[in-house]
């Protein structure tokens, strides 16, 4: 980690050793619209259920949002490849990961 990384996680108050994934949300996700573009901190070894308890707490309702829809269930991406929320909740993150949610455009 270069040293604007570790200052910028001093003042972010995140662990030195934070793990940085990026989180993508756009569309009708649930009864909300949603569009958020976030980098969250976890902990190494943090699993997709911790991402999605973080997102929940900074506000983000990742967890309704998948909850409410059974499209996202299945269609979650992470780093480009679908990702079920069910077969990958325990899996570990690793630092630069992506998730991309995006809500259904049109029905059919």
């Amino acid at each position: 980690m270069n040293v604007a990384h570790r200052i910028g996680a001093f003042l972010r108050r995140e662990p030195a050793d934070a793990i940085r994934v990026r989180v993508i949300a756009k569309g009708r996700l649930g009864e909300s619209w949603f569009d958020e573009d976030r980098r969250l901190a976890l902990p190494p070894g943090a699993t997709l259920a911790d991402l999605i308890a973080e997102a929940d707490r900074r506000g983000m309702r990742l967890s309704e949002a998948i909850a409410s829809s059974p499209h996202l269930r299945h269609t979650l991406m992470w780093n480009g490849e679908r990702s079920p929320v069910d077969e990958h909740l325990h899996d570990a993150l690793a630092d630069g990961d992506e998730i991309y949610l995006l809500g259904p455009l049109a029905g059919g």
